[in-house]
């Protein structure tokens, strides 16, 4: 199973952006968290194109609930963010259960629910610019953690 949290994301078109590409790598379900925008909404559905009628989502306002829910039911916690601690997400080995957490587009996932994951990673930079858009990170990671899943 692959969900992927989204936490206090700002922009509806980041959220449309991760239900279409969930549904492209056919992830089992989409949680959003704190102030996450929800679907129906007109800026979610032009850029989600559909996407969001076919993937499974839930609205959870905190994310520390569901994150112990997800540990209880076996899911291993991975922030996709920038830390000391973060690993290449080319070089994580996934479990067969995960939980992908994507945080706020200007502040990221905040410290004390980093401390709550059990792997942390990160895609890294080789340009001038520090980080990628949270949607455009999440294709890259769904693709790279998707490919090694499905040789479980």
């Amino acid at each position: 199973m692959f969900y992927v949290i989204c936490h206090n994301i700002r922009s509806r078109e980041n959220i449309g952006s991760i239900f279409r590409t969930a549904d492209a790598f056919g992830l089992n379900k989409i949680f959003l968290t704190g102030y996450t925008p929800v679907p129906p909404h007109e800026k979610i559905s032009k850029t989600a194109l559909g996407a969001e009628q076919f993937v499974l989502w839930d609205k959870m306002f905190s994310v520390s609930r569901l994150i112990t829910r997800l540990k209880k039911e076996k899911f291993e916690m991975v922030a996709l963010e920038q830390s000391q601690k973060s690993l290449d997400v080319a070089r994580y080995r996934p479990s067969k259960n995960i939980a992908l957490i994507l945080g706020n587009e200007v502040n990221g996932i905040p410290p004390a629910i980093l401390k709550k994951c059990d792997r942390i990673v990160e895609i890294p930079m080789q340009g001038k610019k520090e980080s990628l858009n949270v949607a455009v990170a999440f294709g890259v990671a769904a693709y790279a953690i998707s490919q090694k899943q499905q040789k479980l």
